[in-house]
């Protein structure tokens, strides 16, 4: 039987990025020593606790670091990078280079706020994973999509409406099991409608998921308006709780951060290796591919390209309305209007920063959770650093990244396109 085989090429460093990149770690290293190396008084030391607060298993030492040695550790490390970096690159890991730069911008960062403090490290990072989870769902739920070759940016509206679906129907059914199921089935109603939209009529991809994350914004608001913040019987679903796994939950660090946790998280690192391993070592994954590379090859090779792109689009909304169920079941136990607060969107930015690949979207969605926990961590702790510039981080990061700072992606060649059986 004819198969399609689909072939990537590494994407040369242009000299121009090469020094752009240089640069920018340069000035990474300049910052880290004027604005926190130079501000810390020598003997200072910071304390990063390692035990989130409320459990018992896997249990770690503090760290407790000299801040001024190694804020000048760091700032060393960062300008030899960026030298290196300017003078004759790093070739196609360029990128591996700039992740360490960030982090240890990101850790001076940290020891800078906390020098003479402590900060409460584990409980960030575990916070940040939680945060990470819409993200990471909403960036799989994009991926499944335009692999096919559809765009949704219904994702964010999948989400809401998941969101007050799943608070409603648990809160009704006392079950949250009940209401993850609701959950899902509203996204994927709205997938599906997103699906007739683009694929069987031809409308315009952008213009059908922004109708629909128009629509899903005005009747979860009026419905919550309403009813459930008039009976409030209405919006007190159960929340699944922390599982710890056996064994694994006792491992220092790691136990708490991804081993005793809810079910979501859980689900996140299920999906993640589903959907790599389906998408790029199986033939279903392989047809999938083809349909968002070249339609028109994988029709003349017997492959149903409509058939495929719905079933793209509606496990998408699966995966969109396990991410919406977190809100309401998996967090905070009650809907709040608006309250995915743009994850859809910056889902789609962590899978473009990954490549339209399940790992890359895994590890960029770390990053936003990390930066949103960051910037609420320290809000509270206290910096000096004005609170509206705190919430913006977020959002600054996924500008930045979708600048093109990490380098040009490489998108399935007919994403957005409507295909036209000949």
């Amino acid at each position: 039987m004819a198969t399609i085989v689909v072939h990537r090429k590494w994407e040369a460093v242009s000299p121009t990025r090469q020094r752009v990149m240089g640069l920018v770690e340069l000035g990474s290293a300049l910052i880290m020593l004027l604005v926190f190396t130079l501000k810390v008084q020598p003997g200072q030391m910071a304390t990063f606790v390692m035990t989130p607060g409320g459990l018992t298993q896997g249990i770690a030492g503090n760290w407790v670091v000299p801040a001024f040695s190694t804020l000048m550790a760091l700032t060393v490390v960062n300008f030899l990078l960026g030298m290196v970096q300017l003078v004759r690159g790093f070739g196609r890991w360029t990128n591996a280079v700039l992740g360490v730069v960030v982090a240890f911008f990101v850790f001076s960062f940290l020891t800078w706020a906390t020098a003479g403090k402590s900060l409460n490290l584990l409980g960030m990072l575990s916070a940040a994973v939680l945060l990470a989870v819409p993200i990471i769902l909403g960036a799989f739920s994009g991926v499944l999509c335009e692999r096919a070759g559809v765009v949704n940016i219904a994702i964010e509206g999948m989400m809401l409406m998941a969101a007050m679906v799943g608070a409603l129907v648990g809160s009704v059914t006392k079950n949250m099991w009940m209401g993850l199921l609701a959950a899902v089935a509203s996204s994927v109603l709205l997938a599906w409608v997103h699906a007739v939209l683009s694929i069987k009529y031809k409308i315009n991809q952008i213009i059908s998921g922004t109708v629909i994350n128009i629509f899903s914004t005005g009747m979860t608001s009026y419905l919550s308006s309403k009813f459930l913040q008039t009976y409030q019987e209405l919006n007190n679903p159960p929340i699944f709780p922390r599982v710890p796994i056996p064994l694994l939950a006792d491992i220092p660090i790691l136990g708490p951060l991804f081993f005793n946790t809810n079910l979501f998280v859980y689900l996140v690192f299920l999906l993640l290796i589903i959907l790599q391993v389906a998408l790029f070592t199986t033939r279903w994954g392989l047809r999938l591919r083809s349909v968002g590379e070249h339609p028109k090859a994988a029709d003349t090779l017997g492959i149903n390209v409509f058939a495929t792109r719905y079933m793209a689009v509606l496990l998408g909304g699966v995966v969109a309305g396990i991410g919406g169920a977190f809100f309401t079941l998996g967090s905070v136990g009650r809907f709040d209007e608006m309250m995915t607060a743009g994850k859809g969107f910056i889902g789609l930015a962590a899978m473009i920063f990954g490549n339209w690949t399940p790992l890359g979207a895994f590890f960029a969605g770390l990053l936003f959770g990390f930066t949103d926990s960051v910037a609420t961590k320290l809000t509270i702790l206290g910096t000096g650093i004005p609170i509206q510039f705190m919430a913006m981080a977020p959002y600054i990061t996924t500008m930045v990244v979708l600048a093109g700072l990490v380098g040009r992606g490489q998108m399935p060649a007919a994403d957005g396109t409507p295909y036209e059986k000949e």
